[in-house]
């Protein structure tokens, strides 16, 4: 018998991976590891509806249990993988079970980065990644007048955001000058601030957090870098997450920031793909891109998990798609097509709430960030992924039918 795909981590990735191996044509066993008690669900709604009360637990299952029995997928749940031996091609799990491999997928994702203060550890503090996180953290926030979020990233806005709207008074306190520092130029930045205060959430920039104070073991304030305290019962903690890496390191791979696979997840190691939020990846040759990035998103997870399970079935398909990103912020809906990091010049169609920045690199498209404008972005995932010119003179003539040129038919 010829062993299975084995799929450590039931994440988007690992379920992408999975279902787009049946779909290519693999006809062998598959298992899926998963250290979570619960089925596959959605994670963006997380920080989202179901902190806001818009969504519930039981509303995020990413697949019904119908498709796992259908498609012939073993879903081990609530089983941690704990050693690998690549030359025998062997995976150990916590119980002590030992599974034999063909291919082995690292779908293993990353986890919250710690606050290394003092007081971290009281109660009233969370940290915002997995389904038990969040049920917490929304739970807590009924007694919760006033909140902390530390971290002025995607999820930290987006759970000041989902907060704020159940009438608690939020603050935002971020280290660097500005909101979302590493995705956006600071024009972009301001304007987040902006909406951010006029929903009634307080911003703490430029400072970071010496120390968390208590009362009878649950946190009262936070402390900050200048002295200042920040009254509340319930803290957030935003502050970037560190890859699950460590089954691939006993592989002896060398990781820096998550594992290094090319465009169709390889690794290094015959035999063994990774995908997701774990994963280092090649990426397409694209303006503004660099060679390899980690991508924290749903989009890269599943555009990554398809190029792997591509190699399954001996049809390589290497990824292609440019790295797209959204968040929901209050009324406002952000969508990112490419890497704005390396442009040098920007054009701004719409106004008011509703706009877009084209951002150039060199003349040459590399990135466009949309707010409530959703036909923008997808015309830029096609114009960036099929390479069509356009300069920044075009981008700013109101008159060009980006549309049609992005079809083909400018």
């Amino acid at each position: 018998m010829t062993p299975p795909l084995v799929i450590v981590g039931a994440s988007y990735a690992g379920i992408q991976l999975a279902a787009s191996a049946r779909e290519l044509g693999f006809e062998e066993d598959i298992v899926i590891v998963g250290d979570e008690p619960h089925p596959p669900y959605q994670r963006p709604p997380l920080s989202k509806g179901l902190l806001a009360g818009k969504i519930t637990a039981d509303q995020l299952g990413l697949r019904g249990p119908d498709f796992f029995r259908d498609q012939r997928i073993d879903l081990r749940l609530g089983t941690r993988a704990t050693g690998l031996d690549t030359a025998d091609r062997r995976l150990t799990l916590a119980d002590g079970t030992r599974l034999d491999y063909g291919w082995l997928a690292l779908a293993t994702g990353a986890r919250c980065r710690p606050l290394p203060v003092p007081g971290a550890e009281l109660q009233g503090v969370h940290q915002l990644r997995t389904l038990d996180d969040a049920l917490a953290v929304a739970a807590a926030l009924g007694g919760a007048p006033r909140a902390c979020v530390v971290g002025g990233g995607f999820i930290g806005l987006e759970v000041a955001s989902a907060m704020a709207a159940t009438g608690a008074h939020v603050t935002v306190v971020e280290a660097h000058e500005r909101l979302l520092a590493r995705s956006f130029p600071p024009g972009m930045s301001d304007y987040i601030a902006a909406a951010h205060r006029r929903a009634g959430v307080a911003l703490a920039l430029g400072r970071s957090v010496r120390r968390l104070h208590g009362d009878g073991g649950r946190v009262r304030s936070v402390e900050l870098d200048d002295g200042q305290r920040i009254d509340c019962e319930l803290v957030v903690l935003g502050i970037g997450v560190l890859p699950n890496s460590e089954l691939a390191q006993q592989a002896g791979i060398a990781c820096a920031d998550g594992i290094p696979v090319d465009t169709l997840g390889r690794t290094a190691v015959p035999g063994l793909l990774a995908a997701g939020d774990v994963a280092a990846m090649a990426l397409p040759p694209v303006t503004g891109l660099p060679p390899r990035m980690r991508l924290e998103s749903i989009q890269a997870a599943n555009d990554g998990a398809r190029a792997a399970a591509s190699v399954l079935v001996g049809q390589p398909r290497p990824l292609t798609a440019v790295p797209w990103f959204w968040s929901d912020q209050g009324a406002h809906k952000l969508q990112i097509a490419g890497l704005s990091a390396s442009a040098d010049a920007a054009v701004m169609r719409g106004e008011g709430n509703a706009f877009s920045v084209f951002r150039f690199r060199d003349g040459r498209l590399s990135a466009v960030e949309s707010v409530n404008r959703a036909g923008d972005h997808m015309i830029a995932r096609r114009l960036l992924s099929a390479g069509t010119p356009l300069t920044p003179d075009q981008a700013a003539d109101p008159a060009l039918d980006l549309k049609a040129l992005a079809m083909g038919r400018g």
